[in-house]
């Protein structure tokens, strides 16, 4: 799938804030995050809180860039801005191949299920609880989508996963992979509207977490790029309120999209590969050694042709051969 080792695109070690802080900032994003599925339960007098959205995203997303921002700094983030060319490329590429194998992944999970629990399967044809919450104003999450992507991919994919690219970058799969689980995780909604088949939904969530953390590393540390089209995916499934004939199209010619560039790159990294190391002016790095403007001619083309009589003169005479001077004498 691309994930080489070349040590040209991994980050160079920096020095990072302590893992105690950084932990503790995991810790209460999670914490964060989680407390809408139980505290209004437990606590009835904060319901208001999590029932506005501008208080509930505070208490969601605030604390947790608080915390970040206090225990670890903004050095994960220095990149948020950086390579943005090739940032763009390696999203879409990422993103693409990364949901294609979230799609697989839900199809198996499916067939299981209409193979041991029929019933469960049916759960999949309810709204989900976002699609629920936007069906008053669709419009309005359709545009607020990109805020809430670039918001949790700078947390997921910003700090907490950007930390080991800075403090552990020949380990970054590792952190990639354990890092998309918690992502997913964080949607409990999902498990508490499709029961057993919220398998399918954690699927997707983690495959596009993990494209979006190999986006990240691959564009050297963008953030923008994987926050928009973090946007982008969930603006999509929102349209399907309002554009149901091309909500789902665009959703799928999107992903589409990427496979076919991360097609585009696998096979133009093959290339490269059999052919052998690119010389230096092919990497960009020294100019192209100019080609003479006008050549020298081959001198069996020349014209005209030498005079006729260089070809009658006759051969000059070999030198005698040296004499041997013989034994010394005396």
């Amino acid at each position: 799938m691309g994930l080489s080792t070349n040590r040209a695109n991994e980050l160079p070690p920096e020095k990072t804030a302590p893992l105690a802080a950084y932990f503790a900032a995991v810790g209460i994003t999670v914490l964060a995050i989680l407390s809408q599925y139980f505290l209004p339960q437990l606590v009835p007098a904060v319901r208001p809180v999590y029932a506005t959205l501008a208080t509930g995203l505070l208490v969601v997303y605030g604390i947790p860039i608080l915390a970040f921002v206090l225990l670890v700094g903004f050095g994960p983030l220095r990149r948020f801005f950086s390579n943005p060319g090739s940032a763009i490329v390696e999203g879409l590429r990422w993103y693409g191949a990364m949901s294609i194998l979230g799609l697989l992944a839900a199809f198996t999970i499916v067939a299981v299920l209409a193979a041991v629990d029929p019933s469960a399967v049916s759960q999949l044809s309810k709204l989900s609880p976002p699609l629920v919450a936007a069906e008053s104003d669709p419009w309005f999450w359709v545009g607020f989508s990109f805020v809430i992507g670039i918001i949790e991919e700078t947390i997921f994919r910003g700090w907490i996963f950007g930390y080991w690219l800075l403090r552990s970058p020949s380990q970054w799969f590792v952190h990639a992979v354990w890092t998309s689980l918690l992502f997913a995780s964080m949607h409990l909604y999902y498990g508490n509207t499709y029961g057993f088949a919220s398998g399918v939904a954690f699927a997707e969530l983690f495959f596009a977490g993990l494209g979006f953390a190999l986006a990240v590393r691959y564009s050297r540390g963008n953030i923008l790029v994987v926050g928009l089209l973090h946007g982008a995916h969930d603006a999509l499934t929102f349209s399907t309120l309002v554009w149901k004939p091309y909500g789902i199209e665009l959703y799928y010619l999107l992903i589409l999209a990427g496979a076919f560039i991360f097609l585009v790159v696998f096979i133009r990294q093959r290339q490269t590969a059999q052919r052998g190391p690119m010389t230096p002016w092919e990497m960009g790095r020294v100019p192209a050694p100019a080609a003479p403007v006008f050549p020298e001619p081959n001198p069996a083309l020349r014209w005209p042709p030498p005079p006729s009589d260089s070809y009658d003169r006759p051969p000059l005479p070999s030198p005698p051969p040296p004499r041997d001077p013989g034994p010394p004498s005396g």
